[in-house]
């Protein structure tokens, strides 16, 4: 037999990492809390997300026309295609990330790889953009106007 450990049977899951699955045993991991709530959400708003996933997650070349293939904006709340896209990767993330068998490959084939497809494209809704990164940069950020995004997770309204 291997000294490698059987990562199958592991649960001692590191908590702060958003991709790493949870076990069973976990509070709100799986869709079970023991009293029927539902999962606490790991990130608290739309702009959480961006800011502390996909940006730094996602990094692409991203600048004008003749500098980069892909379009992306710091500002990217400014446009209600970006934000309803977005918002949707968000709320998906949160739902497959809690199955540890293939739900961030799912969440990534059917909800990341298409909608990025089209906020990046040249003719999505950042096609005017100028803001810029290399492979090795986040994306762009500026932070939206306070109160634009709450966090649904202390403010449910």
């Amino acid at each position: 037999m291997t000294d490698i450990p059987d990562w199958t049977t592991n649960t001692e899951w590191p908590t702060d990492d958003p991709t790493t699955p949870q076990s069973e045993d976990t509070p709100g991991a799986m869709g079970e809390t023991g009293n029927d709530a539902p999962p606490e959400l790991y990130f608290g708003s739309t702009d959480e997300f961006v800011r502390e996933f996909v940006c730094p997650v996602f990094r692409r070349n991203v600048g004008e026309a003749g500098r980069a293939e892909y379009r992306w904006s710091a500002r990217w709340w400014e446009s209600a295609e970006a934000v309803i896209r977005l918002e949707a990767m968000w709320r998906s993330w949160e739902h497959h990330r809690l199955d540890p068998a293939t739900g961030i490959s799912t969440w990534l084939r059917d909800h990341a790889d298409y909608h990025l497809s089209v906020l990046l494209s040249p003719t999505g809704p950042f096609a005017h953009s100028t803001d810029s990164a290399s492979v090795t940069d986040p994306l762009p950020y500026t932070a939206p106007p306070l109160g634009l995004f709450s966090d649904v997770r202390t403010d449910p309204d």
